[in-house]
């Protein structure tokens, strides 16, 4: 396995990374090429196909047919995100998506979501220390606009997080979520 991957699974398998300076410059350099095509994709203006290829590029896997991702768009590594069928991402999103986002089936994300997965030790001697934790956003999930989702959260299917929410522990199945932090305000209505 090469050390690009060795580092990025590492990163995925959550907890206090201590990384080794080769190891920082192999992240670096992944942000350094990945950010070249954050560049592509937010200087002009793309079509469906053209946004797709790029993301497709820059995720390192096709991005499937029936996703959409607007731009703007920005993300630190940019090739720990894992996008499946359907989902649409609207514009100026940011994903920190070094300890893995995983978006399943059907979701739906307002503009401005930040996705974040990486923390720092409180202690600051330690602080130099990254702290990875995944995000799962599970089928027919919808983000309401400048959503923050916080380390090591997973949102339960079908739930609704309302705008401008600060997400920092799990959201049940079936729910709408409201507010910072966010609470359950009521099981979904069907």
């Amino acid at each position: 396995m090469a050390e690009k991957e060795i580092v990025l699974k590492k990163a995925r398998q959550g907890g206090v990374l201590d990384l080794s300076s080769e190891e920082l410059v192999t992240i670096d350099n992944i942000v350094e090429k990945n950010t070249l095509i954050i560049d592509q994709i937010n200087q002009k203006s793309h079509t469906v196909i053209e946004r797709r290829a790029l993301f497709s590029k820059l995720f390192g896997y096709q991005v499937p047919e029936s996703t959409d991702i607007k731009a703007p768009f920005n993300a630190d590594v940019g090739c720990q995100t894992f996008v499946k069928e359907n989902v649409f991402i609207n514009k100026d999103c940011f994903f920190m998506d070094l300890g893995g986002i995983w978006i399943d089936r059907n979701v739906k994300i307002g503009p401005r979501v930040s996705l974040i997965t990486v923390n720092h030790a409180e202690n600051p001697q330690k602080r130099q220390q990254l702290i990875t934790k995944s995000i799962h956003l599970q089928q027919n999930v919808w983000l309401g606009a400048n959503v923050t989702v916080l380390p090591g959260v997973t949102i339960g299917e079908n739930s609704i997080v309302g705008a401008c929410s600060l997400v920092t522990k799990d959201v049940e199945s079936n729910s709408v979520y409201v507010g910072s932090p966010a609470k359950k305000l009521r099981d979904l209505k069907y």
